[in-house]
Parts: C-alpha cells; sequence; structure tokens
C-alpha cells in the first residue's frame, strides 16, 4: 500500500535526548555537472564544504493534545461525567532548514516542521544555536519561513529549477532522524509529480537520494552547489526511504518567500476558469499535436478570465513564457500569482497561437 510521508521527526520533550545541533548568486543551468576528481578518486567534497554551512537543524517546541478515549471528546458526556478538562503536553519535533538570505538571515523550511510551533531553535553547522522567528508559513505550498540574527552565515544560491533533466545528480541534506546533518545523493527519478494529495499546489521533483524521517525542509541541490529544491515528503511503506522522495521546486520556492516576506501569508487570486488537461484524444480532436497544455472547459462571465478574453476552448500552453504542462501545472502557475498582478498567459484557439494579458482577482 503506497504511503506518502510528511517527515519531521518528532519526539516527546521527556524522551528527547538533545539536538544536532539567499543572497543568492546569478541563477546557472541547473544541469548537474560531474564530480570533482581529487587523488583519482572521485568526490564532491569540495562543493559540500560551500554548501553544507547553509543547511540547519531545526527544533520545534509545540503542544500536542494526550491520547484518550473518543467519548472523552464528547462535551455532552464530558459534562455527564464531570471529566475534568486534559492539559496538552509539550511535543518536540526535529526538521530541516536552508539559509537562502545571509543578512537578513531567513531561513526555508517546510509548513509543517512548524505547525503549532510555540518556540523553534535553530542550530547551525558550527553549533551555534539561535531562537527563530516564524516570518509565515503557507499550507498550500508546505513552505515556510524563518528569520534568525547571527552575523557570519552563509547561504545558498538559487538554482533554476526549470531547467532541470531526469538524471541529473543531486545532492540532499538534512536532519533525518535528528542525528545530525546528513548527506545523500542520487539522480532527478522525475518531474512534475503531482497526485500525491500532500498539500494544495504539488509540482514536485521526485529524487531516489535518501530522505528519511527529520529530512523535511532540507537542502535538494545540484552538482554545482546550488539549492534547486525543499525536501517534503517520501512514499514508504513502513514511513523510512525507499529511493522516492519528493521536493518542492524553488520556481514555486521563491515565489512563496516574496509573498511570506512582504505579507506574512500567500494572497492567492482567482482566475474564473474550469480547466482539464489536454489528453491525446482531445489533442487529436482538436487537430493539435502533443498533448502538452491545460484546455479551458468552462469560463465564468466577467471572471478575470472573461475579461481577459479568454474563450471555452481554448489550449493554455504557456503563462509569463514558461510552458504548462499540464491542468494541474497550470493551477499551480496561476496560485502562485499575486492578486491583480498582470500576466502573459499564451494560448492556442482555432490553431493559431495568442498572448492575452490576465489579471487575478480576490
Amino acid at each position: 500500500m503506497k504511503r506518502t510521508v510528511r517527515f519531521a521527526a518528532a519526539a516527546c520533550v521527556a524522551g528527547l535526548l538533545g539536538f544536532a545541533g539567499i543572497g543568492g548568486g546569478v541563477p546557472a543551468p541547473a544541469s548537474a555537472a560531474l564530480p570533482a576528481g581529487i587523488g583519482g578518486a572521485t568526490t564532491i567534497a569540495p562543493m559540500l564544504e560551500q554548501v553544507t554551512p547553509a543547511v540547519v537543524n531545526i527544533a520545534v517546541l509545540s503542544r500536542a493534545p494526550q491520547a484518550e478515549n473518543p467519548l472523552l471528546r464528547d462535551p455532552f458526556f464530558r459534562r455527564f461525567f464531570n471529566v475534568p478538562e486534559q492539559e496538552a503536553r509539550p511535543q518536540v519535533s526535529a526538521g530541516s532548514g536552508v539559509i537562502v538570505d545571509a543578512r537578513r538571515g531567513y531561513v526555508v523550511t517546510n509548513a509543517h516542521v512548524v505547525e503549532n510551533a510555540q518556540e523553534i531553535a535553530v542550530t547551525l553547522k558550527d553549533r551555534r544555536r539561535l531562537r527563530a522567528k516564524l516570518v509565515g508559513r503557507d499550507a498550500a505550498t508546505d513552505i515556510a519561513l524563518l528569520q534568525i540574527g547571527a552575523d557570519n552565515l552563509t547561504a545558498l544560491p538559487w538554482g533554476d529549477s526549470d531547467r532541470l533533466k531526469v538524471g541529473d545528480f543531486v545532492v540532499a541534506i538534512g536532519n533525518p532522524f535528528g542525528l545530525g546533518q546528513t548527506v545523500t545523493s542520487g539522480i532527478i527519478s522525475a518531474l512534475g509529480r503531482s497526485g500525491l494529495k500532500v498539500e494544495g499546489y504539488e509540482d514536485f521533483i521526485q529524487t531516489d537520494a535518501s530522505i528519511n524521517p527529520g529530512n523535511s525542509g532540507g537542502a535538494l541541490v545540484n552538482f554545482n552547489g546550488e539549492l534547486i529544491g525543499i525536501n517534503t515528503a517520501i512514499i514508504g511503506p513502513a514511513g523510512g526511504s525507499v529511493g522516492i522522495g519528493f521536493a518542492v521546486p524553488v520556481s514555486i520556492v521563491r515565489s512563496v518567500m516574496e509573498q511570506l516576506v512582504e505579507y506574512g501569508e500567500v494572497r492567492r487570486g482567482r482566475l474564473g476558469v474550469a480547466i482539464q488537461d489536454l489528453t491525446p484524444d482531445i489533442a487529436e480532436s482538436m487537430s493539435l499535436t502533443g498533448d502538452a497544455g491545460a484546455v479551458i472547459a468552462k469560463v465564468e462571465p466577467n471572471s478575470p478570465a472573461d475579461r481577459a478574453g479568454i474563450r471555452s476552448g481554448d489550449v493554455v500552453v504557456a503563462v509569463e513564457g514558461r510552458p504548462v504542462r499540464s491542468a494541474t501545472d497550470f493551477r499551480n502557475r496561476l496560485g502562485l500569482l499575486r492578486v491583480g498582478t498582470p500576466a502573459q498567459v499564451t494560448i492556442l484557439r482555432g490553431g493559431n497561437e495568442r498572448t492575452l494579458t490576465v489579471r487575478t482577482a480576490k
């Protein structure tokens, strides 16, 4: 049975033994370079020396309700038998994060890592331990932004997740099982994964680099030392790694981060359309070659899409010049647009390509 796991490793306070514990550069092609040869051996150690100080361990103190008999959740039952209210017990979870802006101290992690957090502690590779402020979190993309105050921080440069290819070499860095910083390597197994029902917006990078509980919020980097994704989930029958892990691409992470910095939340707009995948059968019926795109099934009257000139039967093939692979891909692009921001949407209509300007609304 397939099991999707979001993996912040949790532990009761009483049983916790201890914790381990951008201003990025100009994006370069994200296709991974081959490891450097040193002394006749193949190694990525020089790259990791530059990258690993930007990956942090995160400890979160929260409160979780104690396990109880389901009958005790019934307010009438509790009043009838005069059952006192139970206090939530403290709980600590361990996860990972990535410094993406050294000057401002911004750290990206997963939203589920810091869910219901009362206190957040960040431990750097040099063992400095800092209290972190939650700037904002977005459950729909499972991305959260923290801020720490410290000097001499190292930030990871942003990569370009839109230029990734299946087979590119990658490295996953995080804090599995609360052990401390750990590095694993592999390749990109697939791109644009969705349908995992982890959160609302899914466009995952799939990798076979080992990812385990506690790796949540850690870095997926290429062999150029650039951040290309935030590790988020795995599929595993027993909750452990079986070589199928997922990361949120940085194209989504950066967009979410910008809104969290500005608003403390993500403000999504509405276009007013119903969409579906461009299947081979639909493409054939419309005399189109290929099956990449999203078909507009319905347009709400007087909606932003209607005012922009989008019509039922149009096929969306690009947003802001970036190709649209599917209906899910188009939905993800729309979900990252700020309310009122103009966007160029390229469509096919009657065999002709045209570009329309749309503005999402609340």
